[in-house]
C-alpha cells in the first residue's frame, strides 16, 4: 500500500539514487522511484513534473552532499583530487546522472540555468579549495577564479573520458594530475 503524501523530496531523492544504484539509469522512471519509495505516482509527480528534472535535484543532491563533506572535513586538495578520482569511472552513476542532466538542460531554460548555476558553485568551491593551498595564483595573469574553472574543465573532461573508455588509466592520470597541482603550490612558494 503507498504512502499517504507525506514523504519529503529528499525521500524521493533517495528513492532514486537507489533506483539507479539498484537497476542503473536507463530503468529510472519516475514509477519506479514511486515504487521504490512505496507511494503513488501522483506523489512523486507533485515534487517533479518530469524525469529530467528528478534527474537534475537528484544531482544537486549529489553534488550539494560531495561539497558539505568537503567542506565540513576541512579537505585539502589532494582529498578533493581524491574524491574525484573515485567518482571518475566507466560506471559512474554520479557522472552519468550529470551529463545526462547536461545534455536534457539544453532544451529547457529553467533546466539549463540550474545546470550552469550548479557547475558556478563548484567552480566557486573549487577556487575556494585551490586558494586556501595556494594563497594566490602560481602564474601571473591567471585569477585564482579562472583556475577553479580549470580545474572543474579538467575533472569533468577527465569523467567524460573514463565514461566512454572502459580501460581508461585513471591511476596514471590522477597521479599525473596531483603532481601538476603539486608543482603548481611549489610555484607559489618560490
Amino acid at each position: 500500500m503507498a504512502k499517504p503524501n507525506v514523504i519529503s523530496k529528499q525521500e524521493l531523492l533517495e528513492a532514486a539514487q537507489k533506483c539507479v544504484a539498484e537497476k542503473g539509469m536507463d530503468k529510472l522512471t519516475l514509477k519506479a522511484v514511486a515504487d521504490q519509495a512505496n507511494v503513488s505516482q501522483g506523489t512523486v509527480y507533485y515534487h517533479f513534473r518530469t524525469k529530467e528534472q528528478l534527474i537534475i535535484e537528484l544531482v544537486e543532491s549529489l553534488c550539494n552532499a560531495s561539497w558539505v563533506s568537503v567542506e565540513q572535513n576541512n579537505r585539502s586538495v589532494e582529498e578533493a583530487i581524491q574524491e574525484a578520482k573515485e567518482r571518475c569511472d566507466y560506471h559512474s552513476v554520479y557522472y552519468r546522472l550529470f551529463f545526462s542532466s547536461l545534455a536534457a538542460s539544453f532544451q529547457i531554460k529553467e533546466n539549463r540555468n540550474r545546470m550552469g548555476s550548479m557547475i558556478q558553485e563548484e567552480n566557486k568551491h573549487l577556487t575556494d579549495i585551490l586558494t586556501a593551498r595556494w594563497g594566490e595564483s602560481p602564474i601571473r595573469n591567471i585569477s585564482m577564479d579562472q583556475w577553479g574553472i580549470i580545474m572543474n574543465a579538467i575533472i569533468d573532461g577527465l569523467a567524460v573520458q573514463a565514461l566512454l573508455d572502459e580501460e581508461f588509466p585513471k591511476e596514471d592520470v590522477f597521479t599525473a594530475l596531483q603532481r601538476f597541482f603539486d608543482f603548481m603550490s611549489n610555484e607559489v612558494r618560490k
